[in-house]
């Protein structure tokens, strides 16, 4: 068979079988069992899809069931709702500037906008701008699975439409509910608007980074003039994709810091990356030609730079700042309250608090508000002036902080070379000046240099360490309140421990190891003294919490509360701003009552209607009576005591200034603050990083608070310099009392001239019976002054001197100091010869035996000398006398306390005993022969004492009551 007939053979087979059906059957069993399984997963697929889409409809209802259904006015309005410029007035009604939003615009139209612009920003933000209807499906499934897959590469969802509800109706959080609710706001807007009113809206709306005076910028044509100097529709090819690629990530693309430098080589390539992408999409999608892509490429953008101009920001950046951050903070608490959330909730939810930040932000800048501000701008110029000249601060010093016991150099980035290098700072200071009765703040200095530093430290929110202002405020304040201390009131200046707080303190002065005995509260605030301060706390503790009580009601209600009894607070360990610290001394300069400090008067609409107004609440803190007593007391301050240099540079010397000094632990922080009947003004000296201040900070802060008052008397004098001085209420007396004890003075303080004078309030003036001081009936043992005993000498009790009364000092507690001899004050001859019982007679150790004998009886001169019984409650010696070596009846001299006295030059043989505070005797001491007897036995041997000296010597023994024999002595050849 051949070839051929083969095939036609399986041919035949090929038809038989079709011809049986066999392949028929094949196909359509096939059929049918492939077509079920497909029916099977369509159906459970459908099934699938509807559950999940019911339940992401669900959960896509369940995040937008808040947002309530805007009108097309209301949605409108709020897309347009950004050309309205908030401005700043100083007082009075004077022009200030634009408000410090830290966000400029200007607002222009589509037909002044570049078609480089419009286009670069579609190819790159919104591809399918002119079809969508205001989202891209697509896209946000894709940002969706990005976002349950965590992928790191994010390639967006939003469209244009998006973005504008997101920054004008919405906010920037990022969370599943904003998102949803700005879909559905996106795709109503859509209806609401043309394509081209929405392209509008975002070119003015969205931000573009920072213009060359470091400002934050909103709008296209705010971003060509600010960034390329040019408007938005002469911008070329290559600055019109820089411009369109800036809204994705305006602060990391602007070729501008925050103070209007250009960026480092390194910064900037994040920006020029971004427009050669920009370029890249634009020829993608045929907007521009290759040629023109290249020569885009090759131009020079970082040469076409804008140079920085001055603005109003430029000229008053502190107080721009400052009314941004007050205005935004009332707004914010606002808008709160209008929506129905309390205070505490807005506090107490950091997410609510951002969220109302937000939109009080955007209030801000978009309400076209006027702000009228309490601040003079003659005297608020005068302060910048006076400050920018003042001639007299501290050296500048490599910036370094404390880590434990190590110290770091802060470094910083040199603009020239880009390398780290140690960070050079300026001494700072920061000022308030502020209205008593209304709280207003009239001026202030917030720092020598915004561009350098940056940092408010004066009215914002940096604090520092009081240090002695806290005295009058804290301690002197309360306590004349409460009855504890008046002025006149004396309070120990000794070394003291106290344990009363979780670990012992011992406070000191500011010269260490010197203390200034008994002062009066007045003295001890007057010279600043701090363990007498510390002392009168103390016991103010003991009546009183006086932080909770007083100090959070003039505004220091940052303080945490386990420090509230912390003894060392006295001296200013916590924190204020000078804005802080200043109000609270404003307090006495508005008869005790306290008013907050505020800048922002009232805000009204461009319209003029009022949407706030400040309100002044006084806060009673202390009564008229107190408050005049501590102005009283700090007028010294500036007349005799540690604020002299203030006054000295006064040029009206004569105004009623009270005030008082401070300084804080390691000398970093000098303060001053004085109130006078109108205006209160507190001045801080330091550094940034907080060093040590150079010596004299106290009196450069003084002179630079007195040259701030001077310039601003020039200006407004009825204000700074007032006719009128603080007027004493009734209430108040003058009374007498012992500078020992504050009680009513005794005769013997009278006959001392320990007796002073003050003002007290008459429900705590002077009472009782002064028992201080008693006539002295003590001997002297090992130093220390001890009421006699029953069996002691009474040759050796000082019986005309004066003693402390040891039951008073008892009673006061002072017997519990280390050391009562520092009582006595430094340098007051008024207070000499008095003694204190330092021994009590249950003190003196009896030992049943007499005291060790004097030794090395030696003469100097006239006066016979020698060493002390080394036994230790010896009161005194007794002193005898005989006329020659062989005389035995030895007679009595003197009885002495001192270890010497003077015997005169006659020829004579002396001994010593001790006496104890018991009335034993010691052993004679070893005879001195005073005189050549040898020779006067040869020329006189029967020679004796004449009738005279005898005479002498029973004189001496009537006078100090001693009859008796004297005691024998063992003689000896070696005497000298």
């Amino acid at each position: 068979m051949n070839f051929q007939d083969k095939l036609k053979q399986i041919g035949q087979g090929i038809k038989t079988f079709i011809d049986k059906g066999m392949i028929q059957r094949f196909f359509r069993v096939s059929y049918d069992v492939i077509w079920n399984i497909i029916l099977f997963f369509l159906v459970i697929g459908l099934l699938f899809f509807f559950f999940i889409g019911g339940i992401g409809a669900g959960y896509f209802a369940s995040l937008i069931k808040d947002e309530p259904l805007r009108s097309s006015e209301e949605m409108v309005s709020a897309i347009y709702n950004y050309e309205e410029t908030s401005e700043i007035y100083f007082a009075n009604n004077v022009f200030l500037g634009e408000v410090s939003s830290d966000l400029h615009r200007d607002v222009t139209t589509l037909d002044k906008v570049s078609q480089d612009i419009i286009n670069g920003l579609i190819a790159t933000e919104d591809e399918y701008f002119e079809t969508h209807e205001g989202i891209v499906p697509k896209a946000i499934l894709r940002a969706v699975f990005q976002e349950v897959t965590g992928s790191n590469v994010q390639t967006g969802g939003s469209t244009l439409t998006q973005q504008i509800i997101k920054n004008q109706i919405l906010t920037n959080e990022v969370s599943f509910d904003r998102k949803a609710k700005e879909i559905v706001l996106a795709m109503r807007l859509e209806n609401f608007m043309e394509k081209d009113e929405i392209l509008e809206a975002y070119l003015n709306i969205s931000p573009f980074g920072r213009n060359s005076n470091g400002r934050n910028i909103a709008g296209i044509q705010t971003a060509a003039q600010g960034i390329f100097g040019v408007d938005a529709d002469e911008v070329n090819l290559a600055q019109a994709a820089f411009l369109a690629g800036l809204p994705q990530s305006p602060i990391g693309y602007s070729p501008f810091t925050n103070v209007g430098t250009v960026k480092s080589e390194e910064g900037l390539e994040a920006g020029l990356s971004r427009m050669e992408t920009v370029l890249s999409r634009m020829l993608s999608a045929g907007y521009i030609t290759e040629a023109q892509y290249q020569e885009a490429l090759e131009f020079d953008l970082i040469g076409s730079l804008a140079e920085r101009l001055p603005t109003t920001y430029d000229e008053y950046p502190y107080l721009s700042e400052e009314v941004r951050r007050r205005v935004e903070s009332i707004f914010k608490e606002k808008l709160a309250l209008e929506d129905g959330y309390t205070l505490e909730e807005l506090e107490s939810s950091a997410e609510l608090n951002e969220q109302y930040q937000i939109y009080a932000a955007r209030e801000l800048s978009q309400g076209g508000y006027k702000i009228h501000t309490t601040i003079n701008k003659e005297i608020y110029d005068k302060f910048q002036e006076v400050t920018a000249n003042f001639n007299n601060f501290g050296r500048d010093k490599t910036a370094i902080v404390r880590e434990g016991n190590e110290t770091r150099t802060i470094m910083t980035e040199d603009p020239e070379t880009e390398e780290l290098i140690p960070l050079v700072q300026q001494q700072q200071a920061g000022a308030v000046l502020r209205d008593n009765a209304t709280g207003a703040i009239i001026a202030f200095v917030a720092g020598r240099d915004f561009e350098r530093d940056n940092v408010n430290f004066a009215v914002g929110t940096t604090r520092r360490q009081v240090g002695s202002t806290a005295k009058p405020i804290l301690v002197y304040g309360p306590a004349y309140e409460e009855g504890v201390l008046q002025p006149g009131s004396i309070l120990p200046d000794a070394k003291f421990v106290d344990n009363s707080g979780p670990n012992a303190w011992s406070p000191s002065n500011f010269s260490r190891g010197r203390y200034y005995g008994l002062v009066t509260a007045r003295r001890a605030m007057v010279s600043s003294y701090n363990v007498s301060t510390a002392y009168g706390y103390i016991q103010l503790l003991k009546q009183a919490n006086p932080i909770p009580d007083y100090l959070v009601k003039m505004g220091f209600d940052h303080i945490p509360e386990n420090q509230y009894r912390l003894p060392a607070m006295a001296l200013g360990s916590f924190e204020a701003t000078v804005e802080e610290n200043t109000s609270a001394f404003s307090t006495y300069g508005n008869n005790g009552q306290f008013v907050d400090s505020y800048m922002i008067e009232k805000i009204e609409t461009i319209d003029g209607e009022v949407v706030y107004q400040h309100e002044s609440e006084p806060v009673d803190v202390f009564s008229p009576q107190t408050s005049y007593l501590i102005i009283d007391v700090m007028r010294d301050v500036l007349t005799s005591g540690t604020g002299g240099t203030a006054r000295a540079n006064l040029r009206n010397p004569g105004v009623d200034w009270a005030g008082k000094t401070g300084t804080s632990n390691d000398l970093v922080d000098a303060w001053f603050v004085a109130t006078n009947p109108n205006v209160t003004l507190g001045t801080w000296m330091g550094y940034g990083y907080r060093q040590s201040l150079d010596d004299g900070y106290s009196g450069r802060n003084q002179t630079y608070w007195a040259q701030l008052v001077n310039a601003a008397t020039e200006i407004d004098p009825e204000l700074m310099a007032p006719a009128g001085r603080f007027q004493q209420p009734g209430g108040l007396v003058s009374r007498s009392f012992s500078l020992v004890s504050g009680q009513p003075p005794s005769e013997i303080t009278r006959s001392l001239g320990l007796v002073g004078s003050d003002l007290f309030n008459a429900n705590f003036a002077p009472t009782g019976t002064d028992n201080s001081l008693i006539k002295g009936n003590y001997v002297i043992v090992d130093g220390k002054a001890v009421i006699p005993g029953d069996q002691t000498p009474s040759e050796f009790i000082q019986g005309d001197g004066l003693i402390f009364n040891p039951e008073w000092l008892s009673d006061v507690g002072y017997d519990k100091l280390d050391d009562i001899s520092q009582l006595i004050p430094l340098n007051n001859s008024a207070w000499e010869g008095i003694e204190f019982p330092e021994l009590e007679a249950s003190d003196i150790q009896d030992t049943g035996k007499a005291p060790s004998t004097p030794r090395s009886l030696a003469k100097s001169g006239n006066t016979l000398k020698w060493n002390a019984s080394s036994s230790n409650n010896v009161v005194g010696y007794r002193v005898y006398r005989a006329a020659n070596p062989d005389d035995n009846q030895f007679n009595l001299v003197d009885a002495v306390i001192e270890t010497e006295l003077n015997v005169g030059n006659r020829d004579a043989v002396y001994l010593v005993v001790a006496v104890d505070y018991f009335g034993r005797e010691s052993e004679p001491s070893e005879i001195y022969i005073d005189g050549d007897f040898e020779k006067e036995d040869e020329n006189n041997d029967n020679e004796t004492d004449s009738p005279g000296d005898n005479k002498g010597n029973n004189e001496n023994n009537g006078n100090n009551g001693n009859n008796e024999n004297p005691p024998s002595s063992d003689e000896s050849d070696e005497n000298d």
